[in-house]
C-alpha cells in the first residue's frame, strides 16, 4: 500500500493507509506489510501458500487478504467448472461446498474488520484479478525461462519487475564484489 512508497496514490490515501498501520494491533499491521494467501482445493483444508505466482494454479480458489482488500480468485478450472454449472448438480456437492468455503472465511474476516475491506469475487483472466497479481512475487513472467513451457503450475504475470529471487542473487553479488 501506500507505507513507502506513494506512487500512485494522493497524500491523503498515505495518510490513510499510515494512520491504520499505526492503529491496528500487530497481527493486523503484519497483514498489511505481507498480505496472507490462503488456497482452496480438493486436497484437504485450506492453507496458507507463497504470496508467488506459482501459487496461482488452474484447479484452486485463493483468498487474498490484504487488509484493505479481500478477494477471492478462481482458478482457470475452476472457473469453466462453475460456468458448465457443475456447482448446481446434485452429484457435485464437494464442489459447491468447495466454492463456498473461501466465502465463508471472507464473510468471517469482514464481519469483524473496521474499516470494511473490498470484497472482490474474480476468476482467470478477469479484470478484477490484477489486484491478485499486483501482489504476488513474479517468479514466472512473461520475459523467463517458464513462460510459454511446460512449468509445473503458476501463472505468469506480465510485468518489468524482477522477482525476489533474481533480487537475491543480484544484491548477493554486490554484497560479495570487491568494489570501492
Amino acid at each position: 500500500m501506500g507505507f513507502l512508497q506513494v506512487f500512485n496514490n494522493s497524500p491523503d490515501e498515505t495518510a490513510y493507509y499510515r494512520h491504520c498501520l499505526v492503529r491496528e494491533d500487530m497481527t493486523q499491521s503484519l497483514i498489511m506489510i505481507q498480505p496472507i494467501l490462503y488456497s482452496y482445493s480438493f486436497n484437504g483444508p485450506p492453507e496458507p501458500v507463497l504470496l508467488d505466482t506459482s501459487s496461482i494454479l488452474p484447479d484452486r480458489i485463493l483468498l487474498l487478504d490484504t487488509f484493505f482488500h479481500l478477494l477471492i480468485y478462481r482458478g482457470a478450472t475452476i472457473a469453466a467448472w462453475i460456468k458448465q454449472n457443475y456447482h448446481e448438480l446434485p452429484d457435485h456437492e464437494n464442489f459447491r461446498q468447495l466454492l463456498q468455503a473461501p466465502i465463508d472465511d471472507a464473510q468471517d474476516i469482514l464481519v469483524t474488520r473496521f474499516p470494511l475491506p473490498r470484497y472482490i469475487l474474480t476468476e482467470h483472466e478477469e479484470s478484477q484479478s490484477r489486484f491478485l497479481l499486483s501482489k504476488v512475487n513474479p517468479s514466472q513472467t512473461h520475459n523467463n525461462t517458464y513462460y510459454g513451457g511446460q512449468q509445473d503450475g503458476g501463472a505468469p504475470v506480465f510485468t518489468d519487475d524482477v522477482s525476489l529471487q533474481v533480487f537475491m542473487e543480484h544484491l548477493k553479488k554486490l554484497a560479495v564484489s570487491n568494489s570501492s
